[in-house]
Parts: C-alpha cells; structure tokens; sequence
C-alpha cells in the first residue's frame, strides 16, 4: 500500500509540473532562479538522507521533485527574468552556509533540521518576488506540492523525525504560499 501511495504522490509531482513547466515556456512563471538552484540541490542530498534512513516509498517523490528542480532551474536559467534584489543575495549566501553547517553535522536530527532550515532560506526570494508579482507563479503547483507531500509523509515506511519533517514541512510550507497567492491576487485584482 506504501509502495502504491509514493507512486501517486511522485505521479503527482509531474503532474503538478506540467502546467509549470508549460507558463514557463510561454514566459507567465517567472522561477527566482537562487530559489530554484538550492531546491534542487537540497533536495537531491536530502533524497540521500532519506535513503539511508529507510524512507522507503516515502522517498520517491523526493528524486522526483529534486529533478523536477533540476529542470525548472534549467529553463529559467535559460529564458527566464532575473529578479534578484541584495536580499536574495544574502539569502543565497545564508543558505549555503547553513547548508555546509547541514553536511558537517554528525547527528541526523541536528542535519534534518538545518536542511529543513535551509531549504526555508532558499524559499524567501521566491515568496518575496510573489508578494509583489503574485500572479508570476503557477499556483497550482503549489497546491499539488501541498498534497503531494502529505501523501508522502504517508507512504514513509519508517515514522521518524528525520524522515517526517522534511515532506511535512513542505506540505504545509506550499500550502501556505498557495492561500499567499490566492490571497495576493484578490487584493490586486
């Protein structure tokens, strides 16, 4: 059953990128590009992390979302707009210090949660850039993100902090940005 729900949750991955990938290519989604470089590399190594922690099928959308990533970083490296203001660029530098922090970490709890924190970081240049350009994201992804990672958190073979915290973290942290655009949109409509 495990197997089956981190499956659905990875299909819903490429699901979810598909209206993303296509505003991209027709220049509506505008991806910060700090925003996306750190996901897809924190993603991959905490893909890692969760391998060597038994995540089991709780772990396949995480290879998925880290290479969906890896694409979305690729087109807006690309054709996409640069929007990167000295914050972004503080943030940029805070989050691979933070992350450097991470991988030195001996303790799996003290590493989770600096990746945990620094994939919050890489979050801020995006979440800035949508408050002002609310309509410059796909809202949708954020909305299967939201669901697709509480089905993750399901399909976890073994319930720990290390393993939880991440898909659960993301689940809400995409839910939130979701009524944030919803939100934004109504206000400047």
């Amino acid at each position: 059953m495990k197997t089956a729900i981190g499956i659905v949750a990875a299909i819903l991955v490429f699901l979810a990128y598909i209206p993303y990938l296509r505003d991209i290519l027709r220049g509506k989604t505008h991806p910060h590009i700090y925003s996306w470089f750190l996901w897809g590399l924190l993603t991959v190594v905490i893909f890692g992390i969760q391998i060597t922690h038994h995540a089991g099928p709780g772990s396949f959308v995480t290879i998925v979302a880290g290479t969906m990533c890896l694409v979305v970083l690729f087109l807006s490296w690309r054709i996409g707009k640069r929007d990167i203001v000295f914050s972004d660029q503080v943030v940029l530098v805070l989050t691979l210090i933070t992350m450097a922090l991470w991988l030195l970490a001996k303790q799996p709890i003290i590493a989770i949660t600096l990746a945990c924190l620094t994939d919050l970081l890489a979050f801020i240049p995006t979440v800035r850039k949508s408050w002002h350009k609310p309509f410059s994201e796909t809202l949708s992804l954020y909305q299967l993100n939201a669901l697709r990672f509480g089905l993750a958190v399901i399909a976890l073979d073994q319930y720990s902090y290390v393993n939880i915290v991440w898909p659960a973290m993301w689940a809400v942290g995409n839910g939130l940005f979701a009524i944030m655009l919803v939100s934004r949109r109504k206000e400047l409509a």
